[in-house]
């Protein structure tokens, strides 16, 4: 049966109930956060990260671009971008910025000390020689793991989100290589030229897959997705390339992939199916060099595997899309 409160952006008649208080930080994975943000609208409707592309022309060069991602390759997820929920007057901290502090939005932030890093938990905790480590050991990077950092704080009530790469907790305090500050209720996107918390200069909760929108079985917005191979170009809501390659064939960051009208999901479990239906219906957003066809997913352990299944979808199962507008 339909949940409500999870599905009230899905179902705008059922927005009539208030949303709970925010008294203090919130973690991702809890039924108060779905019933928060399941509430909240990441940007405007006609914001193109919200914008269906059942009806974009294809690229010209469409079948070239799918090709040099890998037209055998599978579709994949990755469980990583992991968020926290603040009260309005949550304290205001430094965070020392690194190498892209030029291209950065001034703190202080509201981080809270439970601020999750990418990959937290599911990540860790379905790795056996991860799964001892606590959130504290993880922000410190206790065991130098390394890698992008990703962190996203929401104010639902301010409606502002701040994100971080390479976030980590020193002696010192907060320290991380990039700042951005969204807008929630403005298409404004970051600077021509300028980077984000994510390589494409795009935010990185608004592009992904979260648990109230599976339980619910509609998500409204396109997806995250990487490749291992990026062209030095971009194209909106991008804002910043992340490769020196000019080879005409590979996509640029904010290359629209939508998955092809004639796709057949319904033999796909409800969360799967949930999944693909966003693919066609808004596609999925070229963000960041990584691994290829690879969406983000809160890394919530109450998501389901869905390796398997996602590998059922080949990259030749997509097309590229360019928006009437371009």
């Amino acid at each position: 049966m339909m949940k409500p409160v999870l599905c009230a952006l899905a179902f705008p008649s059922l927005l009539t109930a208030a949303p709970p208080d925010i008294t203090a930080p919130l973690p991702f994975s809890s039924p108060p956060v779905d019933a928060i943000i399941s509430r909240v609208q990441l940007f405007p409707k006609d914001n193109a990260i919200n914008s269906p592309v059942t009806d974009w022309p294809l690229h010209p060069d469409s079948p070239e671009i799918v090709a040099s991602v890998g037209n055998d390759k599978p579709l994949r997820y990755n469980p990583d971008m992991a968020y926290v929920i603040v009260p309005p007057d949550q304290k205001r901290v430094p965070v020392k910025l690194g190498g892209y502090a030029d291209e950065s939005d001034p703190g202080p932030y509201p981080v809270p000390d439970s601020v999750p890093i990418e990959g937290w938990p599911a990540f860790y905790q379905r790795d056996e020689k991860l799964a001892r480590l606590t959130l504290a050991q993880v922000q410190r990077d206790t065991m130098e793991l390394g890698g992008d950092r990703h962190a996203s704080v929401l104010d639902p009530v301010a409606m502002k989100l701040y994100e971080f790469y390479a976030l980590r907790w020193k002696d010192n305090g907060w320290q991380a290589a990039q700042a951005s500050v969204f807008d929630l209720t403005s298409n404004q996107t970051r600077p021509p030229g300028w980077t984000s918390t994510d390589a494409a200069g795009l935010p990185l909760l608004p592009l992904t897959v979260r648990h109230d929108e599976l339980e619910c079985g509609v998500i409204n917005h396109a997806l995250r997705v990487t490749v291992r191979k990026s062209r030095k170009g971009y194209v909106a809501p991008a804002t910043h390339y992340a490769s020196r390659l000019t080879a005409p064939e590979l996509p640029r960051m904010g290359e629209r992939f939508r998955l092809r009208k004639d796709f057949d999901v319904s033999g796909f479990s409800p969360p799967v199916r949930t999944i693909l239906t966003a693919l066609k219906t808004y596609g999925m957003i070229v963000a960041d060099n990584g691994i290829e066809w690879a969406v983000s997913v809160t890394p919530d352990l109450r998501i389901p595997e869905m390796h398997e299944e996602l590998r059922r979808v080949k990259g030749s199962d997509f097309e590229v899309v360019t928006s009437p507008q371009q």
